[in-house]
């Protein structure tokens, strides 16, 4: 998975210039057409429940980067060094249950797959390991929802409301898509 996540990494860094609100949906799309064995607006659904700021409807939201939980505390921070030295203070203070990023990706478990925190929150390297993780459990599952579950929790409490969560995201992003493609027609629903 690592040698996947290296080479979608080094092909899906969005610009320096994107704006911050925007270099998620960026990384995110760019993965997309590196994978078309992907879902269509799967990732851009689980980082905008993962992260998702403003308000309105969901396809209205978009995914912030530099983005920390802790412990179940969601952290929205102005700049990736802003949020790369609050994790190193959370660490200094004994947190280990800290998920960082676009996709929000575990350090408890995951942090291995990371040359440092800093590389850990860039969108590009942050969405293609959540790819080849939800990738891998696909295939484990054969099953989209219980992968989508499954990058939640393993924990069927705690997975179940996740995934019907992302679900309703997916298909508002599915809908707003084909809207703005001009179909009359709703999008077919997951």
């Amino acid at each position: 998975m690592a040698a996947a996540t290296a080479a979608l990494a080094g092909l899906a860094a969005p610009a320096a210039a994107t704006p911050a609100r925007d270099v998620c949906a960026r990384a995110i799309a760019m993965a997309e057409e590196l994978r078309p064995d992907l879902p269509t607006h799967l990732m851009t659904a689980i980082s905008k429940v993962e992260t998702g700021r403003g308000s309105g409807p969901w396809p209205e939201r978009f995914a912030w980067p530099w983005t920390i939980n802790v412990d179940g505390d969601g952290r929205y921070y102005p700049s990736k060094r802003a949020a790369v030295k609050a994790v190193r203070r959370l660490q200094r203070q004994g947190a280990d249950n800290i998920d960082v990023g676009c996709m929000q990706v575990s350090l408890k478990y995951h942090g291995h797959a990371f040359d440092s925190i800093e590389q850990a929150f860039t969108p590009a390297i942050n969405v293609a390991y959540a790819v080849e993780f939800l990738m891998a459990l696909h295939r484990e599952t054969n099953s989209w929802m219980e992968a989508i579950g499954d990058y939640h929790s393993r924990n069927r409490p705690q997975s179940q409301p996740y995934r019907t969560k992302v679900l309703r995201v997916w298909n508002a992003e599915k809908r707003a898509h084909y809207a703005n493609a001009g179909h009359r027609e709703d999008a077919p629903d997951a």
